[in-house]
């Protein structure tokens, strides 16, 4: 009895959650949460301001510009100009008009602002929210699997889940994305007359994943997809070939 227990425990797989999937996740969530503080502060704050450079813009082009013109057809741009700047307003130099490029510019405003419309400004705030929605149910993921394991025992392996899958039940096992993304998916059936099922063996996600697929691709009697070649790629040349 201890023996067999010892050896029943010398061959199990624990695969706990990596590093860099909580790395990676966090680095998400904190992401689509800073995205949405940015929406949110341009639907409370900045595009609002964008709209008051704009109006800006218009007092500028429909006010002062109309009264240098009217004071210049009046013969009477002199006084215009005295009475313009004494309000602390641009009056334009050495005949010209006032330009609103200096005028912005000034003021850090931009040179072309845009007037941004009501249902604009509500999409911020809806964009906003959404995304910092988004965010928190990233993070929360990442705690829920925080405590999660992928096991593998003599026979058989445990999903994250709790779902425990004989060797003998998988039919089907795609490793063409191992290489490149650490994903490798297995096709099983838990009885012969069942609905297939598909579990997923993630590598990046629980480290040590790959000792459980090499015990399965050991174990099992199925079809493997394996990784196949570019139809481009040269073949090699056989060197008893060559003369």
């Amino acid at each position: 009895m201890e023996s067999s227990a010892s050896a029943e425990s010398a061959s199990a797989i624990v695969c706990r959650v990596t590093p860099w999937y909580f790395r990676r996740m966090g680095m998400m969530a904190a992401m689509l949460v800073l995205m949405g503080l940015w929406f949110l502060y341009d639907w409370k704050f900045g595009y609002h301001e964008a709209n008051k450079v704009a109006d800006q813009k218009d007092w500028f082009e429909q006010t002062l510009l109309k009264g240098y013109d009217e004071a210049k057809a009046a013969n009477r741009l002199e006084q215009w100009v005295k009475e313009t700047e004494a309000k602390g307003l641009p009056a334009g130099k050495n005949g010209e008009p006032p330009r609103w490029v200096s005028y912005a510019a000034e003021r850090g405003w931009s040179e072309k602002p845009h007037r941004w419309t009501d249902r604009e400004i509500a999409g911020q705030f809806w964009w906003g929210s959404g995304t910092i929605a988004i965010g928190l149910l990233v993070a929360l993921t990442m705690l829920l699997n925080r405590n999660r394991v992928l096991r593998a025992g003599a026979d058989h392996w445990i999903t994250p889940q709790g779902t425990k899958i004989s060797f003998a039940q998988v039919f089907r096992v795609d490793k063409r994305k191992w290489d490149n993304k650490g994903l490798a998916y297995a096709w099983y059936r838990q009885a012969p007359d069942s609905p297939e099922k598909k579990a997923v063996l993630d590598d990046f996600k629980f480290d040590g994943t790959g000792r459980v697929l090499e015990r399965l691709l050991a174990n099992f009697k199925g079809e493997l997809i394996d990784k196949v070649p570019d139809a481009d790629t040269p073949t090699p040349a056989d060197p008893s070939q060559a003369n």
